[in-house]
């Protein structure tokens, strides 16, 4: 007689069914999948650098880093939290036929894309960060550990977000697009592509209440190590943010687990 396996175990074989599932349809299901993770990024650094060259001349502009891993950096790091938080929408409607299975629940695949997603932002950004290196390009993670541990707050940061997002876009569809049009400024009042210390401080005192500005800001001062972030910038903040989006975003997955079945 076999064994009655614990629920760990089987939540366990769950989502490792459904990370199969979904790295699969991510790498496979279009044939030039792979290519495009590449190039977007490389074609979105490309255009940063030109905006950057039109509107102040040159790129000498960022005091304590140079300028293109700086940006590289931050296009990343915001790509973890963006990617992450917007991959969960629609995210239990693609695996509805699962639901059958009382083994899976609603929030299953959410968690599965928010895993799959951050390793493969993580290991494209790699392969940029080795391909600059051999370049010669001025990269050089001054914290490596400090580093990775950012790196890991900006992911939670981006599952705080997608768990909350996910759970209001099945309840409300029409939100999702809402969301996903919100998020477009997103890239700009972030600090991906100028420094908010350089803006106005009438402007710059109210972006950087933004959490995702702030965890950029501090990914970078782990990599770079004469970049000063502003003083308003706190680790405190973001820890804060993060833990409430994680409890709000898993309250909503468990206070409408059964609905979320049915729809």
């Amino acid at each position: 007689m076999q064994p009655q396996r614990t629920p760990l175990q089987v939540t366990i074989s769950v989502w490792y069914a459904l990370f199969v599932r979904e790295a699969l349809s991510r790498t496979t299901a279009d044939r030039m999948a792979w290519f495009w993770m590449l190039v977007e990024p490389a074609a979105a650094v490309l255009v940063f650098i030109a905006l950057r060259a039109v509107f102040f001349g040159n790129l000498r502009h960022i005091d304590g880093a140079p300028t293109v891993p700086w940006m590289l950096v931050g296009l990343f790091g915001f790509n973890l939290i963006s990617n992450v938080m917007l991959r969960g929408i629609g995210a239990m409607d693609a695996n509805k036929a699962l639901f059958s299975y009382r083994q899976i629940k609603p929030i299953d695949p959410v968690v599965v894309r928010f895993y799959v997603e951050a390793l493969l932002v993580t290991f494209i950004f790699l392969l940029f960060m080795l391909v600059a290196v051999a370049l010669e390009a001025p990269v050089q993670v001054d914290k490596p550990l400090e580093a990775v541990f950012m790196w890991f707050i900006l992911w939670l940061l981006g599952v705080g977000l997608g768990l909350i997002f996910s759970a209001v876009a099945s309840l409300v569809p029409e939100m999702g697009k809402v969301i996903r049009i919100l998020s477009m400024p997103l890239l700009i009042i972030s600090g991906v592509i100028i420094p908010l210390q350089t803006l106005p401080v009438s402007f710059s005192d109210i972006l950087i209440w933004n959490p995702i500005a702030q965890a950029i800001e501090l990914l970078r001062s782990e990599f770079f190590a004469n970049y000063r972030t502003m003083p308003q910038v706190s680790i405190n903040y973001i820890v804060i943010w993060v833990l409430g989006t994680l409890g709000l975003g898993l309250l909503l997955h468990l206070r409408f687990e059964r609905l979320f079945k049915r729809l």
